[in-house]
């Protein structure tokens, strides 16, 4: 009897993805856990796995199909003894998930009373291991040769060189290497810092036009791209020099150049020079990071087309510029470029940007995007991209047909790919999955005694702030520390403007999952500090447990929300409930009250908007 096979979660928090390549055909017999589809989220690329044997009688998508997460892919004649589908799933390995109020029912996540659920009750039987277990015990540095290093940390980025400084401040021998002449990692080179001092000057130019409003007036901004180029590069050049100082500082040995390891307690360092050494160790934490993804019909070979680095560098200030995609990186380096005074088009192939944040809180933003860009294009493909001397053609595909325009320079920006095939992890015993991510448990071990990985190579969310925490638990478990990685929130944030910022369990994910929650919602438009500033369009919510009032999550769009979302973190880190919120004294005019009137609102009234109960 023919089967049928749905697209499963590819990634938390992702309810539909791209199908970028089709791997099978109809009449094609498959195996058991053979990657039958590839698609494409906001983050990385995914293979999807068939959990059963058979032949395929049907496809039922196509490459460059959105498919919601459940649609079915195929259609299955299942062979003699290929095995239940479903037993198949269970016994095959699962994604690695931190125990987060995302991941975990509302009826389990919260004890029947409030004062218990403020207790960070951890679920400390859950096994820290899930399913990697390192074989074996880690080499004895008696067994190695002379001058051998305790630790080696392979990259240096926002991962890396905490995970140095944590182990040299231990007292172990350590090794630090990594490509650059100073570390730092993509973060601080080509990432995170330098994209934030540009939509820093970015908001600034907005807010030069807002005054107008307020009766203050200024002469129209002259741009001089040499010198803010000069500026964030300033910037960057300051922070990873500061990271060098303190390595040395500490007493880690800090080597540029490419390390790729040779076996599970030795590496080869390719030098600058292209001189090469080998190096050993006891302990290695694989720490390389990702990189931009460009699906090779972006591949072109014209630096017109550009991942996010190639942005970063602001060449110049097109005329006429592309974004492909919708997610964090495309509408960040877009309001860049806007700001600057190019004419930005954001083509986005789903219904929605940033789709994995709820759709309330996503509104202002693209209310204000849709006001800054020329145009945002949704449910629209780019199906092909060819140089010309006028520019980059762009053939756009969407239910009105196809149309080909020339912009001067396009950005991809459809996510990343992790590193995991770049640095021989291979010649050791542990493993690394299609889509280059290392297999880890949560203290951060892999297969391999002697290797650990951490940050954008052992798995999602490719953020820097998890990398970092993860870090600090690598270094615990090779001291020998009873550690794990048990945080049940990781902030994601979109440095936009306005900001959008979301932790822990979105209403989105409540309603997909079936877990009953309060969600308390108050607009910025009640907030006296929001008046004050003229940044009324903002909103905060908390998704809440129905019985205890336990914070599962909160989401925020407005002013300053990537730092007003460290106060929802740490409430639901610590299982705090909405009255603990509520009950905090928050100083006064700030944007922070709109926590405290949304933890009001919970159970009773927020004081400054009333909303009838039902």
């Amino acid at each position: 009897m023919a089967r049928e096979f749905v697209l499963p979660e590819v990634s938390e928090g992702v309810t539909e993805a791209d199908v970028s390549e089709i791997l099978v055909a109809e009449g094609d017999s498959v195996e058991a856990n053979q990657v039958v589809v590839e698609v494409e989220t906001e983050k990385a690329v995914a293979p999807v796995e068939i959990p059963f044997a058979g032949t395929i009688t049907k496809l039922h998508v196509a490459a460059g199909d959105t498919v919601a997460i459940g649609a079915v892919l195929l259609t299955v004649e299942p062979s003699e003894g290929g095995g239940d589908a479903k037993a198949a799933a269970d016994a095959a390995p699962q994604k690695n998930e931190v125990p987060t109020a995302a991941n975990t029912p509302a009826e389990t996540a919260a004890p029947a009373d409030a004062d218990g659920a403020r207790t960070g009750d951890y679920d400390t039987s859950a096994d820290p291991f899930d399913g990697v277990r390192p074989e074996g015990s880690p080499t004895p540095m008696s067994d190695l040769p002379e001058g051998a290093y305790d630790v080696v940390v392979l990259g240096g980025g926002p991962g890396g060189y905490p995970a140095a400084f944590d182990a040299a401040d231990r007292g172990m021998k350590v090794a630090l290497i990594d490509e650059n002449p100073k570390p730092g990692g993509v973060c601080l080179r080509v990432g995170c810092i330098p994209s934030k001092t540009l939509l820093h000057v970015a908001k600034l130019l907005h807010e030069v036009e807002e005054a107008e409003q307020w009766g203050v007036h200024f002469e129209k901004p002259t741009i001089d791209l040499a010198q803010l180029r000069e500026f964030k590069s300033g910037v960057v050049n300051q922070l990873t020099g500061g990271v060098s100082q303190l390595g040395k500082g500490r007493g880690v040995e800090i080597i540029e150049g490419r390390g790729t390891l040779t076996g599970s307690n030795s590496l080869t360092i390719k030098g600058p020079k292209g001189d090469e050494r080998e190096l050993h160790f006891g302990r290695c934490i694989v720490a390389v990071g990702s990189q931009p993804a460009v699906p090779k019909i972006f591949d072109i070979g014209d630096d017109r087309v550009m991942d996010s680095t190639g942005a970063l560098e602001l060449k110049d200030v097109p005329e006429k510029f592309l974004v492909v995609g919708g997610g964090y990186i495309g509408l960040e380096m877009g309001s860049v470029y806007a700001a600057l005074g190019s004419k930005v088009t954001v083509v986005e192939m789903t219904d929605g940007l940033l789709p994995g944040a709820d759709r309330d809180l996503v509104k202002p933003l693209q209310k204000r995007i849709e006001a800054s860009f020329d145009r945002v294009l949704m449910n629209t493909k780019v199906e092909s991209l060819k140089a010309t001397d006028a520019g980059i053609d762009a053939t756009l595909s969407s239910a009105d047909g196809e149309t080909t325009e020339t912009f001067d320079r396009v950005l991809i920006a459809i996510g990343r790919r992790p590193n995991g095939k770049t640095c021989g992890v291979e010649t050791t015993k542990a493993e690394v999955d299609d889509r280059g991510f290392v297999t880890v448990n949560r203290r951060m071990e892999t297969a391999d005694p002697n290797i650990l990985a951490i940050g954008d190579v052992a798995g999602e969310p490719m953020l820097a702030h998890k990398a970092t925490r993860e870090a600090k638990i690598a270094v615990e478990t090779i001291a020998g520390e009873d550690a794990v990685f048990d945080n049940r929130g990781i902030p994601a944030v979109v440095f936009t403007d306005p900001e959008l910022a979301w932790v822990g369990l979105t209403e989105t994910e409540a309603k997909r999952d079936g877990i009953k929650v309060t969600v308390s919602k108050f607009p910025w438009a009640a907030s006296g500090r929001a008046q004050t500033i003229d940044r009324t369009e903002g909103l905060t919510k908390l998704i809440c447990d129905p019985d205890t009032g336990r914070v599962l999550g909160v989401g925020i769009v407005g002013a300053n929300a990537g730092e007003l979302i460290a106060e929802g973190t740490l409430a639901v880190e610590m299982g705090a409930v909405a009255a603990d919120l509520a009950e905090t004294i928050h100083a006064h005019p700030t944007l922070s009250e709109t926590l405290m009137e949304s933890g009001e609102a919970v159970f009773g009234q927020a004081t400054h908007f009333f909303k009838k109960k039902r």
